[in-house]
């Protein structure tokens, strides 16, 4: 019986390498994290997006110009209208018809202050979409970033519980070695067996979530690829903290303090006096008389004046004031929070840090216990409990160094978020 179950067990480990194969023949063809944050910048169809509402700002400043040139138009308007023994339209309005072909021109007459107002208003809003696809290609970096760290380390995992599991199927020919010579009890090396199958399930698991988000992140950076390979170490280190007020973060509340005194400007110009200059030539006759001589010109200008409007200028004033007041509020409510969010993300990076020291100092005693344990196994000196103990123990260890260096790495890319 126990040799049957040696059988099996050796048909088991060899399936079991085997499923991890693909994984180490892909080791020439691993991708470091910006590979990953190129491929999303280039494929994010937001990022497009404002690029595309940058260039239409540029038409409309182009369109704003347009307006204010000369208008020029070719007006035609022929109304004939017949009387019949004494019924139709008064002649002495209708003139029996009235046939006009003119070209005609306008011209609006702005001040350059006003223009300016107008091209401001416009790169005001350029500004503040550049602003916005900066904080959205953030967004974008720190997504991609934390499924990268998320990916490497489950490869990270995956790559010691699998030289976990060949150390343990190495160890088991020297264990079944010994059973058959009666050094230890049968039940011994099941009870090592058990163990060495739960590493064999623990390594699939992990193999199908490093793939799950391996795909995870292709998704994220819009590569259609299914299959996943080796990840290089995410090199990220802790950048320099800008001033808050440099940020892009900031910055959206100064343009959108300039918006509003650049909306109460153009507020202002609507109240000023207008004045519009018109021409026009052509050809303009009733038909009664000379018809062929009524060829001509004309022009003349519009002047306008607001008088009274119901105080609608204060009342634009009032709502610019309210708009102030709610800028301010976020403004501040953004102050804190940030330099909040920093001072926790700071405290928790340490605390993360001096854990893991602790860590590193737990493998190494594992790592001894354990090489202590397998030498002892040899000369049948050690118990096969005591072993499984201390690998269970190593394993605990790395787990944890792996999840708390993952930690750090997700914290870091958090306050780097803020670095722009």
């Amino acid at each position: 019986m126990v040799h049957r179950m040696f059988f099996r067990h050796t048909i088991t480990s060899i399936l079991l390498l085997s499923l991890a194969a693909p994984a180490l023949a892909q080791q020439d063809t691993s991708a470091n994290l910006d590979f990953y944050l190129g491929q999303a910048l280039q494929n994010s169809p937001l990022l497009k997006d404002y690029r595309n509402q940058v260039q239409l700002g540029q038409v409309d400043s182009q369109l704003i110009h347009a307006s204010y040139l000369p208008q020029v138009a070719g007006n035609s308007t022929n109304i004939y209208a017949p009387s019949y023994h004494g019924w139709g339209y008064d002649q002495a309005i209708s003139n029996g018809g009235n046939f006009t072909t003119v070209i005609a021109v306008t011209q609006t007459l702005v001040g350059q202050k006003h223009l300016d107002a107008e091209y401001e208003t416009v790169r005001l809003n350029n500004q503040g979409i550049n602003n916005t696809s900066k904080i959205s290609e953030q967004d974008l970096r720190r997504s991609v970033t934390a499924q990268y760290i998320t990916t490497y380390g489950d490869l990270q995992q995956l790559t010691f519980n699998r030289d976990l599991f060949r150390l343990l199927d190495k160890e088991s020919n020297l264990l079944k070695d010994l059973t058959e010579r009666n050094v230890y009890r049968q039940t011994d090396y099941l009870a090592f067996l058990v163990t060495m199958k739960q590493e064999a399930l623990l390594l699939r698991q992990l193999e199908i979530q490093f793939r799950n988000d391996h795909g995870t992140l292709n998704y994220l950076c819009g590569i259609v690829d299914t299959s996943a390979t080796l990840l290089a170490a995410p090199a990220i280190e802790l950048q320099y903290m800008p001033d808050i007020t440099n940020s892009v973060f900031f910055r959206q509340f100064a343009l959108d303090s300039l918006k509003l005194r650049n909306s109460r400007a153009l507020i202002d110009f609507t109240y000023r006096p207008k004045a519009s200059l018109y021409a026009d030539g052509g050809w303009s006759s009733s038909l009664m008389y000379e018809p062929y001589k009524n060829f001509g010109v004309s022009f003349g200008v519009t002047i306008t004046m607001p008088i009274y409007d119901g105080h609608q200028r204060k009342m634009q004033y009032s709502r610019l004031d309210i708009q102030e007041r709610t800028r301010l509020g976020y403004r501040q409510f953004f102050t804190n929070q940030y330099s909040q969010q920093l001072a926790q993300l700071s405290q928790q990076l340490k605390a993360t840090e001096d854990l893991i020291s602790q860590i590193n100092e737990q493998v190494r005693y594992s790592e001894t216990l354990i090489d202590v344990n397998g030498k002892l196994l040899g000369t049948g000196d050690a118990k096969i409990a005591d072993y499984i103990l201390a690998l269970s123990n190593y394993l605990n260890a790395k787990n944890l160094l792996t999840q708390n260096n993952i930690t750090r790495l997700q914290i870091i890319n958090q306050i780097n978020y803020w670095n722009r």
